[in-house]
Protein backbone atom coordinates (compact mmCIF):
# COMPACT_ATOMS: atom_id res chain seq x y z
CA UNK A 1 0.00 0.00 0.00
CA UNK A 2 1.13 3.55 -0.72
CA UNK A 3 0.90 6.39 1.78
CA UNK A 4 -2.12 7.70 -0.14
CA UNK A 5 -3.81 4.28 0.26
CA UNK A 6 -3.06 4.47 4.01
CA UNK A 7 -4.55 7.96 4.23
CA UNK A 8 -7.69 6.94 2.35
CA UNK A 9 -8.17 3.95 4.64
CA UNK A 10 -7.93 6.25 7.65
CA UNK A 11 -10.43 8.64 6.10
CA UNK A 12 -12.89 5.78 5.64
CA UNK A 13 -12.70 5.30 9.42
CA UNK A 14 -13.53 8.95 10.02
CA UNK A 15 -10.04 10.35 10.67
CA UNK A 16 -9.94 13.98 9.53
CA UNK A 17 -6.66 14.57 7.72
CA UNK A 18 -5.51 18.00 6.62
CA UNK A 19 -5.61 18.52 2.81
CA UNK A 20 -2.82 16.57 1.08
CA UNK A 21 -1.61 15.07 -2.16
CA UNK A 22 1.36 13.11 -3.50
CA UNK A 23 3.45 14.79 -6.19
CA UNK A 24 5.58 12.81 -8.63
CA UNK A 25 6.99 15.87 -10.38
CA UNK A 26 7.48 19.60 -9.85
CA UNK A 27 4.43 20.28 -12.03
CA UNK A 28 2.37 17.91 -9.86
CA UNK A 29 3.59 19.70 -6.76
CA UNK A 30 2.68 23.12 -8.14
CA UNK A 31 -0.83 21.98 -9.08
CA UNK A 32 -1.40 20.42 -5.66
CA UNK A 33 -0.09 23.46 -3.78
CA UNK A 34 -2.31 25.79 -5.80
CA UNK A 35 -5.30 23.55 -5.12
CA UNK A 36 -4.56 23.20 -1.39
CA UNK A 37 -3.51 26.81 -0.96
CA UNK A 38 -0.21 28.26 0.23
CA UNK A 39 1.55 28.01 2.62
CA UNK A 40 2.17 24.26 2.44
CA UNK A 41 4.42 21.62 3.96
CA UNK A 42 6.57 19.30 1.83
CA UNK A 43 7.77 15.85 2.93
CA UNK A 44 9.96 13.24 1.29
CA UNK A 45 8.12 9.93 0.86
CA UNK A 46 10.42 6.92 0.83
CA UNK A 47 10.32 3.47 2.48
CA UNK A 48 13.87 4.15 3.69
CA UNK A 49 12.98 7.48 5.33
CA UNK A 50 10.87 6.76 8.40
CA UNK A 51 12.44 9.70 10.28
CA UNK A 52 12.18 12.41 7.64
CA UNK A 53 13.30 15.34 9.79
CA UNK A 54 16.66 13.69 10.55
CA UNK A 55 17.65 13.75 6.87
CA UNK A 56 16.18 17.15 6.10
CA UNK A 57 13.15 15.64 4.42
CA UNK A 58 10.53 17.99 5.85
CA UNK A 59 10.08 21.67 4.99
CA UNK A 60 7.34 23.89 6.36
CA UNK A 61 5.86 27.24 5.41
CA UNK A 62 6.44 26.94 1.67
CA UNK A 63 4.84 30.22 0.59
CA UNK A 64 5.05 30.27 -3.21
CA UNK A 65 6.00 28.37 -6.39
CA UNK A 66 9.60 29.57 -6.27
CA UNK A 67 10.15 28.11 -2.79
CA UNK A 68 8.29 24.96 -3.79
CA UNK A 69 10.40 24.34 -6.89
CA UNK A 70 13.66 24.94 -5.01
CA UNK A 71 12.59 22.60 -2.18
CA UNK A 72 11.52 19.88 -4.60
CA UNK A 73 14.95 19.92 -6.26
CA UNK A 74 16.67 19.88 -2.86
CA UNK A 75 14.61 16.83 -1.86
CA UNK A 76 15.69 15.03 -5.03
CA UNK A 77 19.31 15.72 -4.04
CA UNK A 78 18.67 14.49 -0.48
CA UNK A 79 17.14 11.26 -1.81
CA UNK A 80 20.09 10.74 -4.16
CA UNK A 81 22.75 11.44 -1.52
CA UNK A 82 21.10 9.06 0.98
CA UNK A 83 20.39 6.46 -1.74
CA UNK A 84 16.65 6.57 -1.04
CA UNK A 85 13.93 5.30 -3.31
CA UNK A 86 11.88 8.44 -3.84
CA UNK A 87 8.18 7.55 -4.10
CA UNK A 88 7.13 11.18 -4.34
CA UNK A 89 6.78 14.38 -2.34
CA UNK A 90 3.82 14.79 -0.01
CA UNK A 91 2.22 18.22 -0.19
CA UNK A 92 0.13 19.18 2.86
CA UNK A 93 -1.62 22.30 4.06
CA UNK A 94 0.13 24.04 6.95
CA UNK A 95 -1.36 23.00 10.26
CA UNK A 96 -2.75 25.23 12.98
CA UNK A 97 -0.45 26.36 15.78
CA UNK A 98 -0.97 24.67 19.14
CA UNK A 99 0.01 21.80 21.44
CA UNK A 100 1.64 18.77 19.82
CA UNK A 101 0.42 15.40 21.13
CA UNK A 102 0.97 11.79 20.13
CA UNK A 103 -1.75 9.16 20.05
CA UNK A 104 -0.44 5.68 19.35
CA UNK A 105 -1.33 2.02 19.65
CA UNK A 106 0.52 -1.25 19.81
CA UNK A 107 -0.74 -4.83 19.70
CA UNK A 108 0.31 -7.12 22.53
CA UNK A 109 -0.07 -10.78 21.62
CA UNK A 110 -1.36 -11.62 25.10
CA UNK A 111 -3.45 -8.61 26.11
CA UNK A 112 -4.54 -7.02 22.83
CA UNK A 113 -4.12 -3.42 21.76
CA UNK A 114 -2.57 -0.81 24.04
CA UNK A 115 -3.28 2.86 23.32
CA UNK A 116 -0.97 5.65 24.42
CA UNK A 117 -1.33 9.40 24.81
CA UNK A 118 1.51 11.80 25.38
CA UNK A 119 3.37 14.96 24.53
CA UNK A 120 4.19 14.65 20.85
CA UNK A 121 6.43 15.94 18.09
CA UNK A 122 10.14 16.17 18.85
CA UNK A 123 9.43 15.90 22.60
CA UNK A 124 8.31 12.26 22.56
CA UNK A 125 11.78 10.81 23.05
CA UNK A 126 13.04 13.69 25.20
CA UNK A 127 10.38 13.78 27.93
CA UNK A 128 8.80 10.33 27.52
CA UNK A 129 5.62 11.78 29.03
CA UNK A 130 2.98 9.18 28.16
CA UNK A 131 -0.02 7.37 29.61
CA UNK A 132 -1.40 4.04 28.41
CA UNK A 133 -4.54 1.88 28.59
CA UNK A 134 -5.78 -1.34 27.03
CA UNK A 135 -8.42 -0.97 24.32
CA UNK A 136 -11.34 -0.59 24.34
CA UNK A 137 -11.40 2.67 26.27
CA UNK A 138 -14.13 5.14 27.21
CA UNK A 139 -14.15 8.88 27.84
CA UNK A 140 -13.48 8.44 31.57
CA UNK A 141 -10.35 6.44 30.73
CA UNK A 142 -9.16 9.29 28.52
CA UNK A 143 -9.77 11.83 31.30
CA UNK A 144 -7.61 9.70 33.60
CA UNK A 145 -4.88 9.40 30.94
CA UNK A 146 -4.76 13.18 30.53
CA UNK A 147 -4.51 13.67 34.32
CA UNK A 148 -1.61 11.19 34.48
CA UNK A 149 0.55 13.23 32.11
CA UNK A 150 3.09 15.58 33.63
CA UNK A 151 2.20 17.95 30.80
CA UNK A 152 -1.55 17.87 31.52
CA UNK A 153 -1.70 21.59 32.52
CA UNK A 154 -0.84 22.61 28.93
CA UNK A 155 -3.66 20.34 27.68
CA UNK A 156 -6.34 21.42 30.13
CA UNK A 157 -5.30 25.09 30.22
CA UNK A 158 -2.83 26.85 32.52
CA UNK A 159 -1.67 30.41 33.22
CA UNK A 160 -4.35 32.01 31.11
CA UNK A 161 -3.98 29.60 28.18
CA UNK A 162 -7.09 27.99 26.76
CA UNK A 163 -7.57 24.22 27.06
CA UNK A 164 -7.28 22.23 23.85
CA UNK A 165 -10.39 20.73 22.28
CA UNK A 166 -10.70 17.71 24.58
CA UNK A 167 -13.75 16.40 22.71
CA UNK A 168 -11.72 16.17 19.48
CA UNK A 169 -8.90 14.41 21.31
CA UNK A 170 -11.38 11.89 22.71
CA UNK A 171 -12.94 11.33 19.29
CA UNK A 172 -9.52 10.58 17.78
CA UNK A 173 -8.48 8.24 20.59
CA UNK A 174 -11.73 6.27 20.50
CA UNK A 175 -11.36 6.04 16.73
CA UNK A 176 -7.79 4.74 17.04
CA UNK A 177 -8.96 1.88 19.27
CA UNK A 178 -11.70 1.05 16.78
CA UNK A 179 -9.34 1.22 13.79
CA UNK A 180 -6.49 -0.89 15.20
CA UNK A 181 -8.92 -3.55 16.44
CA UNK A 182 -10.96 -3.88 13.24
CA UNK A 183 -7.96 -3.72 10.89
CA UNK A 184 -5.73 -5.81 13.22
CA UNK A 185 -3.00 -3.17 13.19
CA UNK A 186 0.33 -4.16 14.76
CA UNK A 187 1.49 -0.62 15.56
CA UNK A 188 0.22 2.91 14.91
CA UNK A 189 1.42 6.45 15.59
CA UNK A 190 -0.39 9.71 14.98
CA UNK A 191 2.47 12.06 15.72
CA UNK A 192 2.16 14.89 16.00
CA UNK A 193 -1.45 15.93 16.25
CA UNK A 194 -1.57 19.70 16.75
CA UNK A 195 -4.42 20.81 19.01
CA UNK A 196 -5.86 24.17 19.94
CA UNK A 197 -9.19 25.11 21.52
CA UNK A 198 -11.00 24.64 18.20
CA UNK A 199 -9.77 21.23 17.05
CA UNK A 200 -6.80 19.14 16.02
CA UNK A 201 -4.72 18.57 12.87
CA UNK A 202 -3.20 15.13 12.29
CA UNK A 203 0.22 15.94 10.83
CA UNK A 204 1.92 12.57 10.44
CA UNK A 205 0.61 9.01 10.37
CA UNK A 206 2.37 5.66 10.53
CA UNK A 207 0.86 2.21 10.94
CA UNK A 208 1.84 -1.37 10.18
CA UNK A 209 -0.20 -4.57 9.96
Amino acid sequence: MTIIDDYRLLERYGFKLIPYGLAKSIDDAKKLANKIGYPVVMKIISPQASHKTEIGGVRVNIKNEGMLELTYKEFEEVASSHKLRLDGILIQKMARKGIELIVGAKRDEQFGHLIILGLGGIYVEIFKDISARLCPINESDIDEMIDELKSHPVITGARGKKAININELKRIMLNVCKFVSKEDIKEMDLNPIVFDEKGGDIIDVRFTK
